[in-house]
């Protein structure tokens, strides 16, 4: 199954980083996030990438074109280093097909110029490429299937603490409760769609906008509400969140692990 992953964006909330690289590339460990979430689809057997990007797409296209197996994976080294064994290899069966869609474009038009490459398929899956995850896929899928609907994303709960706030006409608190209390739940990012998709998206609009309205009112879109583990990277606080997570140990994004424990 294809995976569009939306790399073009000029990830403004992170603008530590993103003025010098793009933000799928910013790193968690010593790998870019984009990694982690190719990584995590292709462990499910999806590795048809089609990566639609725009802002400082030289470095997402350089960073594969001189990928080095040998610093992502376990190797052996004989004869003085004329001979290099590696124990395993990352992405040497993985397609990846690297699309301009515009540096300013909003993810509908990302989507839309890509329509000519999955407009064929049964399915396809799509990402924002700044959250990493351990939702099941294949369950997904097969819920999009059973359903016969359009679309399918993941949705979560929120992955950092503040307090929601009721009150009447004249600011009388009514309500103050810790966000886990509630029944927020975010959008996460993760997509399974059908090429009908795009019937419903318009010339500039935003996907999560006017046309997933379109598909709410059509009774077209679900959800699957992942109790699991996501974490957005949206902000700096985020990043040495998961920073600090990977130092420990502490990967539940990384499925590919915990599959083999």
């Amino acid at each position: 199954m294809k995976v569009v992953l939306f790399c073009g964006g000029l990830g403004m909330r992170l603008k530590e980083y993103s003025e010098i690289i793009p933000k799928p590339m910013i790193n968690i460990g010593y790998r870019p996030i984009l990694w982690y979430v190719m990584k995590y689809y292709a462990h499910f057997g999806h590795k048809d990438f089609i990566l639609c990007l725009g802002y400082k797409a030289d470095i997402i296209k350089n960073y594969f074109l001189n990928y080095n197996e040998y610093l992502s994976n376990d190797f052996t080294l004989t004869e003085g280093g004329k001979n290099i064994a590696l124990a395993s290899s990352d992405i040497q069966d993985w397609k990846i097909t690297f699309v301009d869609t515009g540096l300013h474009a909003n993810i509908g038009m990302r989507l839309k110029a890509v329509q000519k490459y999955v407009e064929n398929e049964e399915f396809f899956l799509a990402n924002y490429t700044d959250g990493l995850s351990d939702c099941p896929l294949p369950v997904l899928i097969d819920t999009l299937r059973a359903r016969n609907k359009t679309g399918l994303f993941v949705s979560t709960r929120p992955g950092f603490t503040f307090h929601i706030v009721s009150s009447n006409g004249d600011g009388s608190v009514t309500d103050i409760k810790d966000v886990s209390k509630s029944e927020i739940w975010l959008n996460a990012g993760y997509f399974v769609f059908r090429p009908s998709i795009f019937d419903a998206i318009g010339a500039g609009e935003e996907l999560v906008q006017e046309p997933f309205q379109r598909l709410i009112a059509r009774k077209e879109l679900i959800t699957y509400k992942h109790e699991g583990f996501f974490l957005g990277m949206d902000t700096f606080k985020e990043k040495q969140l998961l920073d600090d997570m990977y130092a420990r140990g502490d990967t539940p994004w990384e499925v590919w692990k915990t599959a083999s424990q």
